[in-house]
């Protein structure tokens, strides 16, 4: 495991809304798991042995159990606590700054397909070097955000357990891919998806590279996107205004429009320098660095992104 935070607890202001669902999701269905469903029973099965059956990820087979929604599913499921905890930890350390750059939405769709895409390895790939085995975890999922984070803040210094010693996201992230490589050429019945984990990489590398210019992300957005609310004669309201977006790794402008001129936040007015500075800060020092006001103005703008 590694750190790029100075731990200051879990307040409001370091907790964006996607990763604090997330969050709450996954342990929810774990203490389920753990304890609610064990206690009742189906026939001869456990409510949590019907859980597994049709929600973990099963191999694509002759008398299997795959269904196509336990692809989204198995990301939610944990093996033991150490499993979720590890998990639910990198993803808090390592998404914070990319919701808060990216917009809760974008995050959102490249978190999950990141875990799909994992998954398909895992089903197509995986059978080729170990037995098939059903599979449950945020992993894949996780190493996209880790390949993410380590593209965007490519020489933010990583301090990986056991050593201390300070590394570069960039060669950070390629450890722990060519550990998971290797691993997955060469162990057997460890019951770890190595090749899910180089899924969920590879599929958030495709997805940085290809994801806007293919896109992907303006697809699913009109996908769930609200209708425009309608007055009694049938007349649209007008648009909220897109306020700021990412476009990964360069900054795009503030995008105005004739029913908002300008950001207004707590009565101050955000301008794009301001926002571009707050950036520059992250990139070089950190989100812990940035002072309450400004992660403030940060949640603010997260939200209004749709």
């Amino acid at each position: 495991m590694a750190s790029n935070f100075r731990f200051r607890g879990l307040s409001g202001n370091v907790m964006p809304p996607v990763i604090k669902a997330l969050i709450i999701i996954n342990v929810v269905v774990f203490l389920l798991q753990t304890f609610f469903f064990s206690m009742f029973k189906i026939g001869d099965y456990s409510l949590g042995d019907m859980f597994f059956y049709y929600f973990a990820l099963y191999p694509i087979g002759e008398h299997s159990n795959f269904y196509l929604w336990q692809l989204l599913t198995y990301q939610f499921m944990h093996g033991n606590f150490w499993h979720i905890f590890f998990n639910l930890l990198a993803l808090w350390m390592f998404g914070i700054e990319l919701e808060l750059m990216w917009g809760a939405r974008k995050f959102l769709i490249f978190y999950l397909l990141c875990g799909i895409g994992a998954g398909l390895v895992q089903l197509f790939i995986s059978p080729m070097f170990a037995s098939p085995a059903p599979t449950i975890g945020a992993s894949g999922a996780i190493y996209g955000v880790l390949l993410a984070f380590g593209l965007t803040f490519p020489n933010r210094p990583i301090f990986m357990f056991p050593f201390f010693i300070p590394i570069p996201a960039k060669y950070f992230v390629l450890i722990y891919a060519g550990i998971s490589l290797l691993m997955g050429f060469s162990s057997s019945g460890d019951n770890v998806a190595h090749f899910a984990h180089l899924g969920g990489a590879a599929t958030g590398f495709l997805l940085i590279k290809f994801g806007d210019a293919a896109g992907i992300f303006k697809l699913t957005e009109k996908m769930f996107a609200k209708k425009p609310k309608q007055d009694v004669y049938g007349n649209y309201y007008p648009q909220e205004p897109k306020v700021y977006k990412s476009n990964w790794f360069k900054k795009e402008p503030v995008v105005k429009t004739e029913t908002q001129s300008k950001i207004i936040i707590n009565g101050e007015e955000i301008t794009q320098a301001k926002i571009d500075e707050i950036l520059d800060k992250i990139s070089a020092s950190g989100y812990q660095n940035l002072t309450d006001r400004e992660k403030h103005i940060l949640m603010e703008l997260s939200q209004k992104i749709k």
